[in-house]
Order: C-alpha cells, then sequence, then structure tokens
C-alpha cells in the first residue's frame, strides 16, 4: 500500500451526496474545521444526484423542503425540482463553503482500521483510474454512503447473450437512442414511475415488466414563477415560514404508521384514495396490477403525474408475467410469450451494500461481529457504535424515512443551528 502525499487529516468524509456535504458545512460553520476530506468514486460532489440522469428524474419532495436548513433554496423552477437543479443547488451549497476543495474523486473507501496505539483510523483506498491502493489516517471517520449507490443485479438467465444495451436508471447513457426500438423497462417503483412517461412517444414500442405493485398517489407539479421566487427570495423569513408548514405538513403522515386506531383508519383511508386513483386514471385491464393487496404503508409509496395516463398509449404495455430468459433479440416469459427487446432499460433500484465495507474497531473486532452480537444493526441513535471510537455514520441504519424530506435525518447528526430569517439564494 502506497501512502499520499497527505497521509493524514483530521476528518475523513465517505460520500460527496448530500450527506457528506452537508456535514462538511457544518464542520467549517460549527468548528472552523478545514482539516478534512470527501472521497468519494465518482467524478464530482453530488452523489446519487449526480448518478442518476435518466429522462423525468426529479425529487419527491417540495424543493423547499429539500434543501438545507442553513441553505434554504429559493431559486428552483419547480415546487419538485428535476434532477438538474438539485444538483446544481449541492454544488453551489458546496463551493459556498468551499467543500469542492476537499473533494477527492475516483476514489473507493475499501476498509477502515481503528489503531489502539494511536488513537486514529487507518483508511484504506483505491483510486479506481490507475487501480492503485493507498492508505490515509485520521482522527474521525464518517461513512456518509448512501442507500442509492449500486444498482441492484438483473440476472435473468441469457442476459450475457442479449446483443442490445442494457442499460440501469442510475448509469444512464445521454446518447442513448430509442428511436424506432423495442424497449424493455424492467421494474415499477419510483425510477421507473418517472421514466416511462418522459420516454413514451420516444421509442417505437415498450414493455413494462413489473413484480409487486406499489401504492400510487398522485401528485401535481407547479412552476414556480420568478415572481414568486423573487418574494421568497426579498421577503424575511418567507421561506423560512413556508419550509416549516411544508415540513409540518409531511410529519403528519407518522400517524399512518402507528397501530392505534387512528393509525389504522388512516391506512384504510390512505389504500382507499390510491385504489381510486387508480381505477380513474389508469387502463381496466391493468387495475389488478396496479393495486397492491398488501396493507398501505408495508412498502414505499409512488408519486405519480403522468404514469398511469402513459398506460394509455397504444405504444405502451405494461405486464405482470415474470421474466423466464433473456435472448439476443427478446424477452421469454413464463406464459411462454416472446416480446421483442432492442433495448433493456433496468429501473429495478438498487442493492443496500453501504454497510458491506470491512471496518474494524477496537480489539479487532469487525462490524459484522458487533451487529452478529446485537442481533441486528445496533447503532446509538442510528449515528455511533460501541467499541468504534470516532466512527460515526451519517443515514446510519434506521434512520430513513418514508413520509418526510431525507434531508431532516441528515441534518440530525450536524450541530444544531439557527435557521437564517432571510434566506439567501444558493
Amino acid at each position: 500500500m502506497s501512502a499520499t502525499p497527505r497521509p493524514f487529516c483530521s476528518v475523513i468524509i465517505i460520500g460527496g451526496g448530500f450527506s457528506g456535504v452537508a456535514i462538511a458545512c457544518q464542520l467549517k460553520r460549527n468548528f472552523d474545521l478545514d482539516d478534512y476530506c470527501i472521497y468519494d468514486r465518482m467524478d464530482g460532489i453530488g452523489g446519487t444526484w449526480r448518478a442518476n440522469t435518466y429522462p423525468g428524474c426529479a425529487v419527491d419532495i417540495p424543493g423547499v423542503c429539500y434543501s438545507l436548513s442553513f441553505a434554504p433554496s429559493s431559486d428552483f423552477s419547480q415546487w419538485f425540482p428535476p434532477q438538474a437543479e438539485i444538483l446544481t443547488y449541492l454544488m453551489k451549497v458546496a463551493q459556498s463553503y468551499g467543500v469542492d476543495d476537499h473533494f477527492v474523486g475516483y476514489t473507493e473507501w475499501q476498509g477502515a482500521y481503528w489503531q489502539d496505539t494511536t488513537h486514529t483510523w487507518r483508511v484504506q483506498m483505491r483510486d479506481l483510474r490507475t487501480g492503485e491502493q493507498f492508505t490515509r489516517e485520521c482522527r474521525i471517520l464518517i461513512s456518509a454512503v448512501g442507500g442509492l449507490v449500486d444498482p441492484h443485479p438483473f440476472n435473468a438467465p441469457g442476459i450475457g447473450t442479449f446483443r442490445g444495451e442494457v442499460i440501469h436508471t442510475s448509469r444512464w447513457k445521454s446518447d442513448i437512442n430509442l428511436e424506432d426500438k423495442h424497449v424493455a423497462v424492467i421494474g415499477n417503483g419510483a425510477s421507473a414511475i418517472q421514466l416511462m412517461p418522459a420516454i413514451a412517444g420516444k421509442a417505437k414500442f415498450i414493455t413494462q415488466f413489473m413484480r409487486t405493485p406499489h401504492h400510487i398517489v398522485p401528485s401535481c407539479n407547479y412552476d414556480i414563477s420568478p415572481l414568486a421566487r423573487a418574494l421568497l427570495r426579498y421577503i424575511p423569513g418567507l421561506l423560512f415560514l413556508l419550509r416549516q408548514l411544508m415540513l409540518l405538513y409531511m410529519e403528519s403522515a407518522f400517524q399512518q404508521f402507528s397501530t392505534s386506531e387512528d393509525g389504522i383508519q388512516d391506512r384504510i383511508q390512505s389504500a382507499k384514495s390510491s385504489f381510486d386513483y387508480v381505477q380513474e386514471t389508469a387502463p381496466a385491464k391493468y387495475w389488478a396490477h396496479l393495486i397492491p393487496t398488501y396493507e398501505f404503508g408495508c412498502k414505499r409509496r409512488v408519486f405519480d403525474r403522468s404514469y398511469t395516463a402513459t398506460l394509455h398509449r397504444d405504444d405502451v404495455r405494461l405486464t405482470n408475467d415474470p421474466i423466464l430468459a433473456v435472448q439476443p433479440n427478446s424477452i421469454v416469459t413464463r406464459s411462454g410469450e416472446t416480446i421483442p427487446a432492442d433495448i433493456i432499460l433496468l429501473a429495478t433500484g438498487f442493492s443496500l451494500t453501504q454497510f458491506d465495507v470491512t471496518l474494524r474497531g477496537r480489539g479487532g473486532k469487525t462490524r459484522q461481529q458487533h451487529w452478529d452480537e446485537y442481533g441486528s444493526k445496533a447503532t446509538y441513535q442510528s449515528v455511533a457504535m460501541h467499541g468504534f471510537p470516532n466512527f460515526f455514520y451519517v443515514l446510519g441504519p434506521n434512520s430513513g424515512r418514508a413520509h418526510t424530506s431525507t434531508l431532516v435525518s441528515i441534518e440530525r447528526l450536524s450541530p444544531p443551528s439557527i435557521p437564517p430569517i432571510s434566506a439567501p439564494a444558493w
């Protein structure tokens, strides 16, 4: 293992998405600390918002709540901003706090080991461009690795014989040409529901393959006029007030996860609303495919703006016939049908690999051994683990939320700060 020119720094942050940028900004804001470094496998800051550039990609949380409390944005052009605007916002925040000067891309974290003698972490890295391995040492190690990182594999029999391109939504190719192509979309989660309307009409024919239905709920996006953005920007407290009201509104949805009688009734009503929406907007022949039989809240709900309308198109088909095999120019289903396919687009989600890297704490105990002792992914408030000094998670185990902005969880690790009364532009 070779050493880098700067073998030691006070803090190493793994991950350059919202989590990594947020904690880096707070190191500067609250501690005036510049001796830190952010490592990421990608070429720039952005995390999942740099990786996911597929058509239709957008956030399903209002932009006023999908921004950091210490850097609220009044510049989003839509209520639910598209991917490009989220990425631009995050990069501007990083630049404002000098985070980009501490960023190192194309670098993969391969493991970390606590040194009992020096009370430091020894972190193993690999340069993805050269393959060179090196080590860094730090006093504090922070994992800001998100779950939307590694695409879930698609290993249908025969996939290796397929002659066309196979593209996961998080590895989108901007030069992909769908014109006059039979396109197979695998998956029916949030990515697929955004992707399908965006590519409908561009391909010769689209066949969407699905397994388990999701509760689909309606969502309307709105343009934010230049005047409205100016008001949010220059009227003191207006953006902050709107943000707080929206967060309170979304927090009210937590009742749906309660086991109380009120919670049960809320779930029943939400399921009925989803059921009615599908029947009002989707073709009747797909109702059985789209309406879940499990209780509302067991899986993540998906927000629809034009997906169910897209299913009315003559050049779009939805099927829940399981995929049996892939052939060079087609997909074979369990019923025996052979469906033409020139391109396969994978909207299959992600494998939760963010905790797979080898981590050894005091006495050489691994993270997995620690969790095996507890029988679960045990952490203190999802942030720290006993026996792993000065190691912290951002969005650690059991920190995800299904009803409000993920950034609320991300900022819980950061030192407390008072939101600004007048919102600056970012």
